[in-house]
């Protein structure tokens, strides 16, 4: 499975492909962030994002995409940056027609260093670990990137069957985080 990372962010916004399957090593394919100028307009921002979103969904191929799920800060206006950012990356999955899976900062925490409660630098240690990279991603923004996508890879598949096999048995009303970007009628 590969699966396109994206930890969103106006000003950085952090990408990472990574290749793996639950049980085994992940592999890092790229990593590095989008950057965007503050003193910019919004709308030339988000239409650069846009732009480079689509070129790695469009180079690197991915079976998914995971985002950071957006969560509440003080801060209103940088929670409005990333999620406008967000709603970009889901954008670019819809558009590419790949499924898009949203996972929480914890979820990506525990999955990466079995604690949703780790700060930034085991983040960063356990991503360079488990991807045997000679050093720690910098800027964060990438190693968060890079954590979400292996958050998928073990994770998302598992997400994924049981939606699948309650799709299957015609389950109504059934939700989950993993899914094609549409429209429900």
């Amino acid at each position: 499975m590969r699966v396109l990372g994206i930890d969103p962010g106006l000003t950085r916004c952090g990408v990472a492909v990574v290749d793996g399957a639950p049980g085994r090593t992940p592999a890092a394919v790229h990593f590095g962030v989008v950057r965007t100028g503050a003193d910019e307009p919004v709308e030339e921002r988000l239409t650069a994002l846009s732009a480079e979103l689509a070129l790695l969904v469009d180079e690197h191929q991915p079976d998914a995409i995971a985002i950071e799920r957006v969560f509440s800060q003080h801060n209103v206006r940088s929670v409005m940056g990333t999620a406008q950012a967000a709603g970009i990356a889901i954008l670019a999955a819809a558009r590419a027609g790949v499924p898009v899976a949203l996972h929480t900062p914890t979820e990506v925490k525990a999955a990466v260093t079995g604690s949703g409660a780790a700060d930034k630098a085991q983040v960063g240690a356990m991503v360079m670990r488990l991807l045997r990279l000679s050093a720690a991603p910098k800027p964060a923004d990438a190693a968060d990137a890079l954590a979400l996508a292996i958050c998928h890879v073990w994770r998302g598949s598992a997400l994924q069957a049981r939606a699948d096999a309650l799709a299957t048995v015609g389950t109504v009303g059934a939700v989950g985080t993993v899914g094609t970007v549409g429209v429900r009628r």
